[in-house]
């Protein structure tokens, strides 16, 4: 989807800038938040935007007539993030989504009444977020990205698509307390699979381009994408090296494979921001972010990408094929 594309669906709600319209029926024009860490200009994030945009239209909101949106990209800084947070609070927004755990926290730290859904986090009830799932207890209430037993899967997948896998490098985000969970879930399972792991932090480019050459000196070596911002942020520099360097590489993403990688195991990204819209209704509505559970995802998809399987040199198992919700050709 190209930028101008974008901004026409939105209804002009995408840029930073505030929608300049009228309330209709009762006089009220709602106004809701959106914190986002990466750009405008990234093509998941439109697609992910543009689909709650949709849902909540199709819940009877529509920007500009009886709804105000105010988007924040914060272009994966921190400083705008905390910036950008502060600006939307300032608005006196009925609800704010936050795009993932990234953006919630600023948001926390400068308010803790205004609503706040968000679209996809993983372990909001460690990140101290919410109280429990099934009872949020706060102002925050959202969608969960995955269970910590799904990065075992990751592993298992790369061996099923490259067997004579014996070192993997996983590229996550040291900083971030569910980085840190999900190289805890890999290595309970590495040796199930007899691969030796090693860490590759994500925070720049520097780190992830010496951590990949070090792991592709090794023979028989592949990587696995964890979920972190500065992976979605960084992802066509992983993308290059990971074709450089000729390794087999599982992501947490479809939007990965669609760029090029090679498979993914992961949540339907799209279809959080659809029900996140619900969520978002719901409470311009009158209901409580306390009173409504936290939500795992309900589809996972599998996807191949058999052109960089043929490139690599990897025949994909039938096996496997005929188990993908999505082949690449």
């Amino acid at each position: 989807m190209r930028r101008r594309e974008f901004i026409s669906l939105l209804g002009g709600a995408a840029v930073a800038w505030p929608l300049a319209a009228r309330a209709q029926g009762d006089g009220r024009m709602r106004r809701v938040g959106v914190l986002s860490n990466p750009g405008p200009d990234d093509a998941e994030m439109q697609s992910r935007a543009a689909a709650f945009v949709q849902g909540l239209q199709e819940l009877g909101w529509t920007a500009g007539r009886n709804l105000q949106i105010e988007f924040r990209w914060s272009y994966g800084s921190a400083e705008r993030l905390r910036a950008h947070a502060a600006e939307l609070l300032a608005l006196q927004p009925d609800v704010v989504l936050a795009t993932s755990g990234v953006s919630i926290m600023p948001l926390l730290e400068a308010n803790r009444s205004v609503p706040i859904v968000f679209a996809q986090t993983i372990d909001p009830v460690g990140l101290g977020v919410v109280e429990s799932l099934s009872r949020p207890g706060g102002n925050v209430t959202g969608f969960t990205q995955f269970e910590y037993s799904i990065p075992a899967k990751w592993l298992e997948l790369l061996k099923q698509i490259a067997p004579t896998i014996t070192h993997a490098a996983v590229l996550r985000d040291p900083f971030d307390p569910p980085g840190l969970g999900q190289w805890a879930a890999l290595q309970a399972v590495a040796s199930v699979f007899a691969v030796e792991l090693r860490v590759v932090n994500v925070r720049d480019k520097d780190s992830i381009d010496s951590g990949i050459a070090r792991i592709a000196e090794f023979p028989n070596a592949g990587l696995i994408i964890t979920a972190s911002a500065p992976a979605n942020v960084h992802r066509d520099l992983i993308l290059r090296l990971a074709d450089r360097h000729r390794l087999p590489a599982v992501y947490p993403y479809r939007y990965f494979v669609a760029a090029g990688g090679l498979a993914c195991y992961g949540p339907d990204t799209i279809g959080q921001y659809r029900r996140a819209a619900g969520y978002v209704d719901r409470i311009l509505r009158g209901e409580k972010p306390a009173d409504l559970p936290v939500q795992a995802p309900t589809k996972y998809e599998l996807v191949i990408n058999l052109k960089t399987a043929k490139a690599l040199g990897i025949e994909i198992p039938a096996t496997l094929l005929a188990r993908a919700d999505g082949v690449i050709e």
